[in-house]
């Protein structure tokens, strides 16, 4: 079961099927799908009922916790942030997105650093990393606000519509984030 967090301006909570038309419509914008590798655009219709039936078996075989989250003023759904677990490790990797009318007002910064409390203290991890495209500035912000250390530079590691981007690497350990919370 996926515990609800509280920010004080977001609550991170399961998906919920009524989320499906909000995802579409939020990750369906070309502006968030050209900053991630795994959102197509246009973002086919349906395919969040699919993406959502599928996370509470991942979260109960502990390999994946995915956050909607919305605004706590008003309980609007505004992104997701999701941590891809590698048990055998006790590392996972970080992933998120936020619609663009909700960039720019900490949102990202906020949640991220509430799901980085839940994988240390929770989920029982040792290291969190991250990627971004590099074009993607914003994000590499956010990442160093929470106290990832930038780790290196893929140059053109991933192909985006036919274009090869170079991509960030960040990390963040556990004794790093204890430290910095």
């Amino acid at each position: 079961m996926l515990p609800k967090l509280e920010t004080e301006k977001t609550l991170l909570r399961a998906f919920e099927p009524e989320d499906a038309p909000f995802v579409e419509e939020l990750a369906g914008d070309k502006r968030v799908a050209a900053t991630t590798i795994t959102i197509p655009h246009p973002y086919p219709p349906g395919s969040a009922v699919n993406w959502i039936e599928k996370h509470k078996e991942r979260a109960e075989k502990k390999e994946s916790y995915i956050f909607a989250i919305e605004e706590k003023s008003d309980g609007k759904f505004i992104g997701t942030v999701t941590l891809r677990i590698e048990n055998n490790h006790k590392r996972a990797e970080l992933a998120y997105w936020f619609g663009v009318p909700f960039w720019g007002k900490g949102y990202a910064t906020e949640s991220i650093g509430k799901v980085l409390e839940f994988g240390f203290e929770n989920v029982g991890l040792n290291r969190i990393w991250a990627t971004v495209m590099k074009k993607n500035i914003a994000s590499s912000k956010v990442l160093t606000k929470n106290g990832f250390n930038h780790e290196g530079t893929f140059p053109k590691h991933d192909l985006k519509w036919g274009k090869f981007e170079d991509v960030e690497y960040f990390g963040l350990l556990k004794d790093d984030f204890i430290k910095t919370y």
